[in-house]
Formats: C-alpha cells, structure tokens, sequence
C-alpha cells in the first residue's frame, strides 16, 4: 500500500512492447508490479535481472526498478536506477518526465524546469510536460514568497515508519487520531506494497503538559487483519468515527471503501460498509464529514472521475437515514490527476490534496472556496510553507483557528510521511527607541512615554537610566503591547522639557517589525527656540499667505506645542533685519510679534499664555558686516531674511489652564442651580 492504495498512484506504461518470451523471474516480477506490489517487485526485477537474457528486457528491467522507486517516493533509488536505464539505452519520453518530477521533487527547481521544457520541446501535447513547467514556475515564486505559517513535525506522534492522516477526536482539540504503519499495527503481516506493516488508526493524546502521548492503536473493531485501515474522520460529536479500509488477498487489493461506527465508552461498535457504490474493486477513501454532518467528502476512481482520484461528496438524508449518492465536485477542483485527503473547513472552505493543479512538487495543499450551494472552485495553492517540494496533504483545521496539522514527507521529520504541525503566527510588533535632550545630545532617563492606539488601548512606560524604551510583550501575560492593523501616538514627557510626540502603524505592515523611534526633547530654558519661518510682507506685520508661503502653517508647530504643553506660558520674539530705522523696526517687530499672538488667540490659546515682544533688530544672528562679505545679491538677502525671524521662549511651566465648561456645567465646571 502507498498511503491506502490509491494516494499517489502512478502507474505508466510499459517501456517497450512485449512479444517475445521472458524468463520466469520477470513474470513473477511483473504480476507483482502490476498488483501494485512495488516493494516485493523491487526485490524481484533485482532478481529477474541478472537471469534475463535478453538485452533489451534488462533495459526494460532497470526502468521498472525505477519506476517502483518512484511510485515508493523513494526519490534518491528512483532517479539512480531510471539514470541506469537512461544509459543503458531506455530512450522513453516517460523516464525523462520522472526525472524531471524528481528534480522538482528535491526542490531543484530551475534544473527541473529545464527538463520539463526539454520535454514540452519532443511532446508538445502532453499536458504533463507543460504543466511541469508552470509548477515549476510556480514553485520559484512561492519559494520567494512564503506565507506567515510556520510548520514543525510533531516528533511525539511519528515513528520511522509511515504515519499521516491525522484527525481530530475529541471536542477539546486535545485528541487525534492518526494512521500509521509502525510495527505496533494490528497484524503481523507485511504490505507487498509498501512493505511495511498493514495501516492502522492509533489514538493520542495532549497530557497535562501539553505534550503527545505516545499513539496506540484502536481495537480490531476499527484495524482488521490483512487490510489497510485509517484516514478516519469524525463528525461533529465525536461519537462516530468514517475510516477508509482496503481489504487485501495474495491476488492483490481488493478496493478501498469507507466504513462507519458509534463509539462506545472507549471503543467502537463493528464497523459497517457505507454504501456509495456497487463496485467492490473502486477506490474509495479518505472521508471528511462537516457542514453539520450533513456532508462526507472523500476521494475515489469510480465512473465520472475526470482523470485519476477525484473529490467527491455526498449529502445525508435524514429521512432514509443514509448517505445519498455520490456527487462529483466538478473540474474546477478535479483533473486529470490525482485529488485526494478531502477536508471541509468549518467555513465550508474546501481542502484537498492534487498533483493535477500547478504545485511545488508531489503532492499540494489547494483550497477551493464554496462558490454555490453543492459547488466549490476557485482552487488556490496555499502557498509556502505549508507546501513544499515534496508531497503535502492531509491538513486539517483546528475549528476556525488557523493552526492545525498536515502531512509531508519533507525533510526532517521520522520516517516517510510524517505528521507536522502548522501554525499561522501574530505578527509581532515592537516599538522602541531612545530619549535625547535635543540641545546636549544627552540621553534622558526617567521620561514617560505614553502610548495610544487607535484600539483605544492606553499605557505609560518610562525610559531606563540609559534613556531606552520598549513597547513589546507585556510583563506576564502572552499579550502585546503593538497590535496589527492600528496605529499608535506617542507623547513624550519630563519636567523642565516640552512634550514630544510621534506617531507609528501597523496598518497594511504584513511582517514583523520593530520601529525603532527615537525622541529629541527640547530642555525649557530661558533661551530662545526657533520654529518653522514666519514671513511677512517688506515693511508689514500682516502674516504672509500666497501660493507660495503660509506663514499661518508655522505658526500651527507653536499652536501644537502650545497644546501639547499646556502649563507654558511662553513669549513671542519677533525680530527684523537691520535696514531701517532703529524705532520703526522696533514698531515693525512689536507689530509682527502681536499678530502671531492674534493668530494663536483665535486658535483658541489663552491670551494669558503669550506675551508679544518686538526686539527689531537688536538681535541679529548675522551682523552687517557678515551679510556684506557675502558674494551675491541673492546670499546677502537670505542672510536679511533669516535675521527677520520669529522665536519663542518659555517665561515659566506652572500655568493653570481654565476649566472648559460643558452642558452639565455652568462657568468652571461649577453645577448650575435649578
């Protein structure tokens, strides 16, 4: 068996024809083949080998040694021995193709698009070929552009041997089922196909440590002798469990069929066959029950599949008390390949396993959204890393959480298939920084930073002896402190330094980032600070405001600060240029310093809160002298403006702002009398 018979068998044709005798060696070998009995083949086509005589059935017999590697997923003996057929002279279009898939199998993806391209060049009409090379396309971009899961085997649950399909079979997520082939399967008897044991379901556990128990099998009710039992699912109540079971005779499977039982205490009531077709040799396996359980997804090869296995479902009748008839779920999900481990989601988001659809390699996860009632389409690939170059499927949901388990036989696990956990992880957010005095470069301890989101979330921390602070993980709890999708104020206070703010989001940020926002304080002292240019008219005390210049946006820094610092009582410097004279631009600066002072007024500053200081040009920051050395006349009027500044300095920081009245009060705050 390769995962219950029907997971991913490929079987191709023969190399060349036959119509001359072989040795009885090669017969046996063959009749095993084509029972699908490829790990007793394998030993037989070895032997077969050296009695043949026959050059061209030796040619023959290194290509089905390869071919039964391949279908094995034996990557590495596969390519080695269909290499040796290769250079013995097996010239076929369907070795080239398998090792071309192999290639991409390994995740050598630019090698293997080569030869799929090679291979479109000699058979231009085989979808195989170029659908080789828009996976491998594909496979390139996904690579580069790997989703947020993260996935990691679970080693509790694996063994050496074969285990996959995992389900859910208790109401708490704490229990699964499993299905493996490890030596503590029910029966002693060897698969031919896979030469393992016979599968069987086994049950685990979460203990109180959260940790897997090691899987033990469930009674003869559910794993028989001499069959493959497993891909199990169970509905909503977890009380009756659907398993796939292929029954097996010397001559080779039988078919695969799905069975049913109600639990009972910690067993299960004799299984009983649910009735989806007459035909004993079909495949069909791997249920999914959901949408209330009035749903059994599952894949089989019976009449109507559009290539290989395909998705079917089934719709319960209530009133017969029995699952109607199948129900194919259409080409947009189907191909011409294989569609297998069928998952409903709880949404009713359709995933499966398919080697039809462009993939990485092998086997690939697609999900298929519900596009009507009985309909489903639109397959998307799930993307990296979830799937990868080898074969992925069998994912199941943790309810509407996004994590959950899947089966891959990737590198780093146990055995060949293995069962791996995925997880789509928070983006983690972080903003930190450090806090500076502006004018020494000195950091500043002790400062609060309080940080506001638009979540309407709120908290202060303050910044350590070394001026750094961090909003990260919250102190005990798994919590954060920067979530996604918001956008965060920072306000930045200290006694004796003007408030600073800044302002951070994640909004539309899809990876993980740690902003790093650094803040400079302006210290309060008796020196003046400059702020973004006031402009005036030559000889004026209007603001100047044209296309140009808007002498009102500066002033709106000195509003915002004035806000942000509401105890400043601050004065307004107005200064002009030295060409004049002395008193008129005394006059002039007077004039210019009380209409910044208007303009904040009728903002809404308190009055109280400015003084309007003219120094005309007392103050100058470029002497005449300077201006005049200068080369140009462009250089000498730049050097007028900036001594035609407007500054500001703090006179003190105690000032007690008015209370606002509102319409349960009267003057500050002060209740009316009825």
């Amino acid at each position: 068996m390769k995962l219950l018979k029907f997971t991913t068998t490929i079987v191709l044709s023969m190399i060349v024809s036959l119509s001359f005798a072989q040795h009885k060696a090669t017969v046996n070998a063959d009749n095993a083949y084509n029972n699908d009995q490829y790990y007793e083949a394998i030993e037989l086509y070895k032997d077969a080998y050296s009695k043949e005589k026959s050059v061209v059935e030796k040619r023959r017999i290194l290509a089905q040694v390869g071919i039964c590697y391949y279908n094995l997923q034996d990557n590495k003996n596969a390519q080695e021995w269909l290499e040796k057929a290769k250079k013995a002279g097996a010239e076929n279009n369907n070795i080239s193709l398998m090792l071309a898939k192999i290639l991409q199998k390994e995740g050598q993806y630019a090698a293997a698009l080569k030869e799929f391209e090679d291979y479109v060049g000699r058979v231009p009409n085989d979808t195989r070929g170029t659908l080789g090379v828009e996976s491998c396309k594909l496979a390139i971009e996904l690579t580069e552009n790997p989703t947020r899961y993260e996935v990691s085997p679970e080693p509790l649950i694996n063994s050496e041997r074969m285990d996959f399909s995992p389900t859910w079979s208790g109401k708490k997520w704490d229990e699964l089922f499993i299905t493996s082939t490890r030596e503590s399967a029910n029966g002693n008897d060897v698969d031919p196909i896979t030469g393992q044991n016979f599968s069987s379901v086994f049950a685990t556990e979460r203990d109180k440590n959260d940790r897997w128990v090691t899987p033990t099998p469930l009674g003869e009710t559910i794993n028989a002798a001499e069959s493959n039992d497993g891909s199990a699912a169970m509905n909503k109540r977890r009380n009756t469990i659907y398993f796939t079971r292929c029954k097996y005779e010397k001559k080779g499977v039988l078919g695969c069929a799905i069975y049913t039982a109600r639990k009972r205490g910690n067993d299960f009531d004799v299984a009983e066959l649910v009735p989806l077709t007459e035909n004993d040799t079909a495949a069909i396996g791997h249920p999914s029950v959901g949408l209330d359980d009035m749903y059994m997804f599952f894949a089989s090869d019976i009449p109507g599949t559009y290539g290989g296995k395909d998705i079917w479902f089934s719709k319960y009748d209530k009133k017969a008390k029995q699952w109607g008839p199948p129900i194919n779920c259409g080409e947009e999900v189907n191909t011409t390949e294989d569609e297998m481990f069928p998952f409903i989601h709880p949404n009713g988001t359709l995933y499966f396993a398919s080697t039809g659809h462009p993939g990485m390699g092998g086997y690939d996860i697609f999900s298929a959204e519900r596009t009507a009632d009985d309909k489903w389409g639109n397959p998307q690939n799930v993307g990296s890393p979830i799937n990868s170059s080898a074969n992925d499927l069998g994912l199941i949901f943790e309810g509407n959480k996004q994590r959950g388990f899947l089966t891959t036989d990737r590198e780093g696990g146990e055995g060949s298939f293995d069962v791996w956990s995925f997880r789509f992880p928070p983006l983690k957010f972080i903003i930190a920084g450090k806090i500076y005095n502006l004018e020494t470069g000195e950091v500043i301890p002790n400062a609060t930073i309080a940080l506001k989101g638009t979540d309407g979330t709120a908290v202060e921390i303050q910044s350590d002896e070394l001026g750094y602070y961090e909003f990260d993980q919250k102190e005990g709890s798994a919590e954060r402190y920067v979530d996604e999708n918001t956008s965060y104020t920072m306000t930045v206070s200290k006694e004796k330094y003007l408030v600073a703010k800044g302002q951070e989001t994640t909004v539309d940020v899809n990876v993980s980032t740690k902003f790093v926002h650094d803040f400079r304080l302006q210290p309060i002292t008796e020196k003046a600070i400059t702020f973004p240019e006031v402009r005036y008219d030559l000889a004026k005390a209007e603001l100047q405001v044209n296309d140009v210049v808007n002498s009102k946006d500066s002033l709106d820094y000195l509003y915002q600060t004035l806000i942000d610092n509401p105890t400043i009582v601050i004065e307004l410097m107005a200064h002009t240029d030295s060409r004049g004279k002395d008193a008129a631009n005394l006059d002039l600066s007077q004039r210019r310093a009380q209409s910044c002072v208007a303009y904040l007024q009728s903002k809404g500053i308190d009055p109280e809160r400015m003084v309007a200081k003219g120094y005309g040009e007392t103050q100058l920051k470029i002497t005449d002298a300077e201006i005049a050395a200068l080369p140009t006349k462009e250089d000498q009027e730049a050097a007028h403006q900036k001594n035609r500044r407007t500054e500001f300095r703090v006179l003190r920081d105690d000032f007690v702002p008015k209370e606002v009245p509102t319409p349960e009060t009267g003057e500050e705050g002060v209740p009316d009398e009825e």
